[in-house]
């Protein structure tokens, strides 16, 4: 979604632009009555709520329509520990998002939509191959946009504290959205995390960055298609999308190449010099910058990736999500399997392993930040200047091996 990134994480989603689109005018259904005996917990939030959104120019009618009835969803907290991008082993997770039933369903609305996405690859300059992949891994192509109430979804997480106030300012937005006609109650469905429509923005995404590309003076994420892909395109190209550039490349890496001699961003020339190869045959880019990945270490595949690559994360944070989005487009554009095996047979480091990683990195001064139990580039630097240290292969995958080394010192 322009969705759980989560401050990093969910990302998603006001552009002045968008404020000037035509809002429908707002409808609600008649007010219920507030909440009785909700508990203090509950009444208490909802009056510090009813507070803030006020003084965002919320109506009292729109308040009471949204949350007039609100408890809090049980299911919901649950659903936070188990996001399968985060959990699972990448390989396991890349299986279930890269099936032949999702092939072929995005095989065909690629075609029901070539020239949309032609349209909008031309005004955008983004990749349409990425945005089927988005479109395909959101929400299959269409056909599950999810069926939780926005409103009961964000004020459950917002209850909870859930990523601090980051569930709290997007239930004040999606009000906002609803408060001045941009879409009407009985639409805002979705995801348990408060994502929307086709692509899954999150309530400040649709309001940044929702287009209405054909021009009928609404932003419909949910039923326009045309609008759910461009508005997933402009998002995109506002976080710096390179037309003309790929996510990146899945490479042979020479035995001898040393491990430890590079890092991060490098000219293709660079790569090719070194004796990285395409798996394919094909030659790599003449132009642009990559850094090389080890998604699941030297074990299993290796790729180039660019600065695409990281607009794709601006999405979802996860590594896992933006390599099935990028080699779903891929598979969509004819194609193949990645060529190198992954490491099945691995033993990953368990969440508490990881977390015990990253604080052990953090004790020797590397800027990790918060421990999170979740590896993204500033952890791969860390653990690679590790693995150089102790002569270990530096390729940034968090192992037993380095996690022993460190637990010696």
């Amino acid at each position: 979604m322009p969705r759980l990134m989560m401050a990093a994480s969910v990302a998603l989603a006001i552009p002045a632009s968008a404020m000037e689109q035509n809002p429908r005018p707002a409808r609600h259904a008649a007010a219920p009555a507030p909440a009785q005996a909700a508990g203090p917990n509950v009444q208490a939030f909802l009056a510090s709520l009813w507070n803030d959104a006020r003084q965002r120019g919320i109506s009292r009618e729109t308040f009471n329509a949204a949350l007039g009835n609100f408890t809090p969803d049980p299911a919901i907290i649950a659903l936070t520990k188990k996001q399968s991008e985060f959990v699972r082993p990448i390989w396991s997770y890349l299986d279930g998002a890269i099936s032949e039933q999702r092939l072929a369903r995005g095989r065909a609305a690629a075609e029901r939509h070539a020239d949309e996405l032609a349209a909008i690859e031309r005004k955008y300059g983004v990749d349409r191959r990425i945005v089927l992949g988005i479109w395909g891994m959101e929400t299959n192509f269409g056909s599950f946009t999810g069926e939780k109430d926005v409103f009961r979804s964000l004020a459950t997480l917002a209850l909870h504290r859930y990523r601090d106030d980051f569930f709290r300012d997007e239930l004040l937005v999606a009000l906002k959205i609803l408060n001045d006609g941009f879409a009407d109650r009985a639409a805002m469905r979705g995801s348990w995390a408060g994502a929307m429509g086709q692509t899954q923005f999150m309530p400040s995404s649709f309001m940044k960055y929702a287009v209405d590309h054909d021009g009928d003076g609404v932003r419909d994420l949910w039923a326009n298609i045309p609008d759910a892909l461009a508005s997933t395109a402009n998002y995109l190209a506002s976080f710096g999308w390179q037309p003309g550039v790929p996510w990146g490349v899945e490479v042979n890496v020479p035995p001898s190449f040393n491990l430890a001699s590079v890092e991060g961003m490098q000219e293709f020339s660079s790569w090719s010099a070194a004796g990285l190869t395409r798996v394919s045959g094909a030659a790599l880019p003449r132009n642009g910058k990559a850094m090389l990945w080890y998604p699941a270490g030297i074990r299993g595949p290796a790729f180039l990736v660019t600065e695409n690559y990281r607009v794709i994360k601006r999405y979802n944070s996860s590594d896992a999500y933006a390599l099935a989005v990028a080699h779903l487009g891929d598979r969509l554009a004819g194609g193949s399997g990645f060529r190198s095996a992954w490491p099945r047979d691995d033993k990953r480091l368990s969440p508490a392993e990881v977390k015990e990683l990253q604080r052990r990195l953090i004790a020797l001064g590397h800027p990790l930040g918060k421990v999170d139990g979740r590896i993204g580039e500033i952890s791969r630097e860390a653990i690679r200047r590790q693995q150089i240290r102790h002569g270990l292969p530096a390729d940034g995958y968090p192992t037993l091996a380095l996690l022993q080394k460190l637990r010696q010192k």
